[in-house]
């Protein structure tokens, strides 16, 4: 949780037409810093914070989730907690992961107590996407100080559950199988060279920690544990140089002593003075996921989850990893013949999200020249039918459904009409106008009709095709 933000201009490969073939920041709607992953049943969610723009500062009050199935369409889940949750916390939403255990979900979060002082509490859920609710009512870590941030959980082969946090100092407790309390005490591990790559000297910042500390690395905060044919890894935001790196070290044993193995990503143009993020296999992959500043108005205080594919070395190393603007393909297809949420997108321009009790997550806020992007839409041997679920308070707006390119072409269009409100959602239909089959990428394109390139267009739910 530190320092300035870079403004997007001097980065503009992520800008303009580059968006046909990126893929990170996989969430172009809000800020997602220092993200978790979880693969429950077929399905990877990703659990994030929210920085909130225009603060030079980590200006966050609650916590967001997205989910793929095949890795590149991420389907918003919106806000399940917030600091509202917990009557405890009074500001500082920062790091969070969540875990499942007996069919439960279970969200460890930091924020600042009413005391002015950071502490750990757990949100609980019969549902990975909520609604999540404090199981305690008060923290589950409280020491009094601003070492209880980024916590993260594991749960052994043998049923033993771990909680690892830390900022400088690095603490765990093992948890109880209620995953709401922890037996024994509070033990702190012991840094060295040999385990973390260097010593953090008491009373000693940052800035003087790099001029003259001798080692190459050192453990700043961000731990994510995990274990890997029999071997337990300890990832975690480094030091190097002016900014923040991801480093591991390994363990025979998920209480250490750990063994100090390099760094993973260093020296990247992430925008970013902070990296934070977690590793996880899926669907026989492995990824590395992480954040960056490089979204508009994005940086250091503004930053969003991107994600990475790497191999494990033989000896099950991890390899030196680099961030690219075209982050991963795609392990699946997507049924365009089901009801598909238009908050499922693999990039998005001009439109955001909102949500409310009665229609969940919906794209908002849609400008003239904005679009969603979906990946490998499987057509199979044909449609004939688009319908979408729209919403406007006033009528202009078009929806447009072109292939593989913002400009490519064009196999419908939807003139959205006055439905009643903003949030009263109509289902409206068009004919395909051009033969479509296959796999696809597919642009939904926000067009208007006489009217000014910066109103609102319309309010979008969802969408599906009907077969030939």
């Amino acid at each position: 949780m530190i320092h300035r933000n870079l403004k997007y201009i001097a980065l503009p490969f992520l800008l303009a037409t580059t968006a046909v073939f990126a893929q990170n920041p996989v969430v172009q709607t809000h800020f997602t810093p220092d993200p978790a992953p979880m693969v429950y049943k077929n399905k990877l969610y990703v659990y994030t914070g929210d920085d909130q723009p225009g603060f030079d500062f980590y200006t966050m009050t609650k916590w967001r989730v997205h989910s793929t199935e095949d890795m590149v369409n991420w389907t918003d889940h919106g806000v399940p907690i917030s600091l509202e949750s917990f009557n405890w916390a009074r500001d500082r939403a920062w790091a969070a992961q969540c875990i499942e255990r007996n069919g439960k979900f279970y969200w460890y979060i930091c924020a600042q107590t009413v005391d002015n002082n950071m502490a750990i509490g757990v949100a609980v859920s019969d549902s990975p996407v909520g609604p999540f609710k404090d199981a305690l009512g008060k923290p589950l870590i409280s020491t009094g100080t601003w070492d209880n941030i980024d916590p993260t959980v594991f749960i052994d082969d043998d049923g033993q559950a771990y909680l690892y946090w830390g900022n400088s100092k690095l603490f765990y407790a093992k948890l109880n199988k209620d995953m709401i309390s922890y037996a024994g005490k509070i033990t702190e591990i012991t840094q060295s060279a040999e385990s973390f790559g260097g010593l953090r000297r008491p009373g000693r910042s940052d800035e003087v920690l790099q001029k003259q500390e001798k080692f190459d690395d050192v453990y700043v905060e961000g731990p994510w544990l995990y274990k890997r044919n029999n071997q337990y890894y300890m990832m975690y935001a480094g030091m190097t140089g002016k900014t923040e790196c991801l480093s591991y070290a390994t363990s025979e044993s998920p209480t250490g002593p750990w063994k100090y193995q390099g760094k993973i990503m260093t020296d990247q143009p992430t925008n970013s003075f902070t990296n934070h993020g977690g590793i996880i296999d899926f669907k026989g992959k492995s990824y590395l996921f992480y954040h960056t500043g490089l979204l508009p108005n994005g940086g250091s205080y503004g930053r969003s989850t991107a994600v990475e594919e790497f191999k494990y070395n033989a000896d099950g190393s991890i390899p030196k990893i680099k961030m690219t603007r075209e982050g991963v393909s795609s392990v699946g297809t997507l049924d365009p013949y089901k009801r598909n949420e238009a908050e499922t997108m693999a990039w998005s321009e001009k439109c955001s999200t909102l949500e409310n009790k009665k229609n969940g997550v919906f794209v908002s806020d849609t400008r003239v020249g904005g679009f969603i992007k979906v990946r490998a839409v499987d057509f199979g041997t044909g449609a004939a039918e688009f319908s979408a679920s729209v919403a406007a308070g006033i009528d202009g707006g078009i929806l447009e459904v072109h292939l593989d390119e913002v400009k490519g072409p064009k196999i419908a269009a939807v003139d959205i009409p006055r439905t009643g409100g903003w949030e009263d959602f109509k289902t409206i239909s068009s004919k395909i106008s051009e033969k479509v089959s296959g796999v696809h990428d597919v642009y939904f394109v926000f067009q208007g009709k006489n009217i000014t390139a910066g109103r609102k267009l319309f309010n979008f739910d969802y969408w599906s095709f009907k077969k030939k």
